[in-house]
Order: structure tokens, then sequence, then C-alpha cells
């Protein structure tokens, strides 16, 4: 068993995301956003779930925007569009599944789900 506190990982002041672990069935993947800072539009090619995890966020799908508060649990189906922006500072778990979904990479490139980026900079508790 791994495990994470998610509201104790330290903030590093950046918008990078920071990925927990990931597998063939899925990639866990924390974000932590400044009051401001915005996903644009966007699709992933994964079904996502995402966990508010503290602050307070606006989700705009299907050109209505929605505010999603800490404790707020959403899901997305593959290919959905949409935009995410901080109204304060704010950290979220993001879950995709299954990890890489088709299309992800581009053909050639390593698609092994077990990679983990550079940025992978949560270990588990206890390490």
């Amino acid at each position: 068993m791994e495990r994470w506190h998610l509201p104790s990982i330290e903030a590093d002041g950046k918008r990078e995301p920071r990925v927990l672990f990931s597998g063939p069935d899925c990639r866990a993947v924390v974000f932590d956003l400044n009051a401001g800072d915005e996903l644009g539009d966007h699709r992933l090619h994964e079904h996502a779930v995402v966990q508010v995890v503290s602050g307070r966020l606006g989700i705009t799908l299907s050109g209505e925007e929605l505010e999603c508060e800490a404790g707020m649990l959403m899901t997305f189906v593959a290919g959905e569009t949409r935009s995410v922006r901080a109204l304060e500072p704010s950290r979220l778990l993001l879950l995709l599944t299954p990890w890489p979904g088709d299309g992800h990479f581009p053909e050639g490139e390593d698609t092994d789900p077990g990679r983990m980026p550079a940025n992978a900079t949560a270990p588990p508790l206890g390490e």
C-alpha cells in the first residue's frame, strides 16, 4: 500500500503538476494553483476525476461556469472540453483512467504507463 496526505504535500509555488503514482489503470496528479491561475480550454484522452482538496475553482464546461470548493468531486468523460480557473489558492487531485488513454502520446513516443516525469516529487508517506 502507498498513501499520501494531500493537504500536507509541500507546495512548491509552481503550477507544475506532480505525479503521485502511475500505472496502466490510473495516474494520480496533484496541482497547486495560485489565485487567478488558469488551465485554459483543454481536453484529455482519459476519463478524469477531479477532487478539490483546498481552495475554490471556477470550472467552465459547455459555456457554463460552476464554482467548486474544497471537498467537491467531479468527473469528466474523455474528450470533454473544459477550463479551470483558481478563484483563490487551490490544490486539486486529478485521476486519469485508463492511463495513458488512446491517442495521449504521439505515435512512436514511449507509452509506458509507469513512466514517471521528473516532477514526480510527492513520495508516499513513510518514505
